[in-house]
């Protein structure tokens, strides 16, 4: 399509449902209001928080009418359907990727600035993990998928002009993986949405119920703390955690409204993060209501969470480690200082800082 000078062109790898990715993808796609958005399957009705009224091109599997559920089953499609996603006749495309949107194809001299939320987890660093989660007749192609994958994925890298990770940690994995440098702009969070409340006694535990987020070392150790817990999300290993742990204390919400997680914020003693999370939104909503993190001190939450005073890092990654700060009250924490740590990240400020980064590239 003809485009005018100097036009911009956006990309991200499925636009299916409003998580962490896609609510930094909606701040980007701010920056540049009537730019094209490029991405290989959409749920119009899902995202349109983020993205309603926006012009969204999509790849041919689009037709094939996968959601949020199904549409791992395209995985050995999606290199190539990406590749086809029309941006090259753009001077400048900016991509969103944690697995696929920064192997889109720039026409010659074009800048291409990748978004980089992580490489390819399954790819890289989850891949045993995800051969493991596989029914067992399917492993044998899911590995020799995965090989094609990597291989193209380094492939994917040379066609980007510049990275911009989220956090440390994928600053960290760009490098190792790729062989390329990149500046750190933590992602933006809607801290306004949030506010403090009187706290309860119950824990929060916030993400996509899969095994890498380690739901089942919060159940552990909040009942080693003797805490009821309450899990926000959905995701595959749900419904096996439900019949799991249909005895304990601990309350399995699925998906809940923007409104009510604010709330559950509000009022938690804690939010509990066990797993290690590039940059983790979840720690720094919470902080945004006033309320401390107990994470493993790894990741994103080093860089988001004060210890000793917005939360506590804890340094063991197993249940006992996480529950020993959780037995304790959290009043020594001031819930003032907590908010105004979140600030740091709004959303406001990730917009001007990202843009500006943007524009220093095409000088």
């Amino acid at each position: 399509m003809p485009t005018e000078p100097g036009s911009v062109a956006l990309a991200h790898d499925y636009l299916l449902v409003m998580r962490g990715a896609e609510r930094t993808f909606a701040e980007i796609a701010k920056c540049w209001p009537s730019s094209p958005i490029n991405t290989l399957l959409h749920d119009p009705d899902a995202v349109a928080e983020g993205f309603a009224g926006r012009e969204v091109h999509t790849s041919r599997l689009q037709r094939l009418g996968q959601r949020q559920g199904s549409f791992r089953y395209l995985l050995p499609f999606f290199p190539g359907a990406v590749e086809k996603l029309p941006v090259d006749s753009f001077e400048t495309i900016v991509s969103s990727s944690s697995a696929f949107a920064h192997g889109v194809h720039p026409g010659p001299g074009a800048l291409h600035v990748c978004y980089c939320h992580s490489p390819f987890r399954y790819a890289w660093f989850e891949r045993d993990r995800a051969i493991a989660e596989c029914p067992a007749p399917g492993r044998p192609l899911l590995r020799r998928t995965l090989k094609r994958i990597r291989a193209w994925d380094l492939e994917a890298s040379h066609r980007v002009s510049h990275y911009v990770a989220n956090s440390a940690i994928t600053r960290e994995r760009i490098k190792r993986i790729y062989g390329r440098d990149s500046e750190i702009i933590h992602p933006p969070v809607e801290v306004d949405r949030f506010s403090a409340a009187t706290a309860e006694d119950y824990l929060l535990f916030v993400g996509q119920i899969v095994r890498h987020k380690r739901v089942e070392v919060a159940i552990e150790a909040a009942a080693i703390a003797g805490r009821p817990l309450k899990v926000v999300g959905e995701g595959p290993d749900l419904q096996r955690l439900r019949e799991s742990h249909s005895g304990d204390d601990v309350e399995f919400l699925g998906a809940v409204s923007d409104q009510r997680l604010a709330d559950l914020y509000a009022r938690c003693a804690a939010l509990v993060v066990p797993n290690i999370e590039e940059f983790g939104i979840a720690a720094v909503e919470a902080q945004a209501a006033g309320r401390p993190v107990v994470a493993v001190g790894r990741g994103g939450v080093t860089e988001t969470v004060v210890d000793g005073r917005t939360g506590v890092l804890v340094a063991g990654e197993d249940a006992a480690a996480l529950a020993e700060p959780l037995r304790d009250g959290f009043s020594r924490f001031d819930s003032k200082a907590i908010r105004a740590n979140a600030e740091r990240f709004s959303s406001a400020s990730f917009r001007a800082k990202f843009s500006a980064l943007v524009d220093s590239y095409k000088s």
